[in-house]
């Protein structure tokens, strides 16, 4: 699936609506109506190639061949493990790189994508292996969009449900991160309640989406029951508190009448007490939400450890208790490095 002779002038056709296809069309005297063809191929039916648009004339693909191509980016690895997990590399054009996730789970027909919106991430979280990168820049709404591509077109499966969760902050790319999220919704078909973004917690851009009555699911990276404990592992709580946070994300349900979803990475003898699970009882007791509880999976940077599974159902027995909604998340791809919290595109250093 590897590009060839790949040229920055050329015409890239991943994250373009209709209209902007069809401009392209118009403007190099080519037919409008091949636009739609070119558009379907694309994403719907994940094709890779203008050979294989098979009802466009020789002389249109040889066009689009010399003019354009479907993608800027490349898969460079791709591991599967043992639970049918597949994490990818891709490499963009500037040599950076990124990891993205498919997920299957038994008995269910969706195939849920996790993917990157930055190239490593500038939060710091201490458990995590992405922090460990550093942040090089964000990825573009194309950028965003093309790891889709790339994976339908590896899998030829459709991906059904989105989740903004691999490496970066999707909030502090907010713009290209709403593009994407747009043209998922147009031109894959795939609805707002199929998608998930998740934050570690940036305020003003919760508000953001608060003011704009945002549809689709809003997950939050709290790791932590009060504000000195969550200052430890995640620096983002010495720019918005713990109880700052709270507050806007009470507004943010008023507003939208959404729930949001509360992440709580479980890490032994940090945050996974019983004191830990009453104090986070309580912080969310009047927040419309659910919870998932995450298990700490490993990585070689980081010294933490899981949590005793005792400890684990206690918390969330805890939690349920208090009438909260509480899941365990299903740990997947953790032989590859693919769970959450150890993408670190180790295979090659950026």
């Amino acid at each position: 699936m590897e590009l060839k002779d790949q040229n920055m002038d050329k015409f890239i056709f991943a994250g373009k609506s209709l209209n902007e296809i069809e401009k392209f069309m118009i403007d190099n005297n080519q037919s409008k109506f091949r636009a739609k063809q070119v558009f379907n191929w694309i994403y719907l039916k994940s094709v890779m190639t203008f050979e294989e648009m098979t009802d466009l004339p020789l002389t249109t693909r040889n066009f689009l061949q010399e003019n354009a191509q479907i993608v800027s980016i490349r898969m460079k690895d791709k591991q599967i493990s043992k639970d049918g997990t597949i994490k990818y590399l891709f490499e963009m054009e500037d040599s950076c790189f990124v990891e993205s996730v498919l997920m299957r789970f038994d008995n269910r027909a969706n195939l849920t994508a996790c993917i990157s919106t930055q190239v490593g991430c500038p939060m710091g979280c201490s458990f995590c292996a992405t922090a460990k990168l550093g942040y090089k820049r964000n990825l573009s709404a194309s950028e965003i969009i093309q790891q889709i591509i790339l994976i339908q077109a590896d899998t030829g499966l459709k991906v059904t449900n989105i989740v903004y969760m691999g490496q970066g902050e999707p909030l502090l790319n907010l713009d290209n991160v709403l593009e994407s999220i747009k043209i998922f919704r147009e031109n894959f078909q795939i609805g707002a309640r199929r998608i998930t973004v998740s934050t570690c917690g940036i305020i003003p851009a919760i508000n953001r989406l608060a003011d704009m009555n945002f549809q689709s699911t809003l997950a939050v990276s709290l790791h932590a029951s009060d504000n000195e404990t969550r200052k430890s592992i995640m620096p983002v709580s010495n720019k918005y508190p713990f109880d700052s946070l709270m507050e806007t994300l009470k507004k943010y349900t008023e507003k939208t009448n959404r729930r949001v979803t509360i992440e709580y990475v479980l890490i032994k003898d940090i945050n996974d007490s019983i004191e830990h699970a009453k104090k986070l009882a309580f912080a969310i007791s009047r927040l419309k939400s659910n919870v998932n509880l995450i298990i700490y999976n490993p990585n070689e940077k980081s010294p933490y450890k899981k949590p005793i599974k005792e400890n684990i159902l206690k918390f969330k027995y805890i939690l349920e208790s208090s009438g909260k909604k509480v899941t365990i998340r299903l740990e997947r791809g953790a032989d590859i490095d693919a769970a959450c919290g150890q993408l670190s595109s180790k295979t090659k250093k950026i």
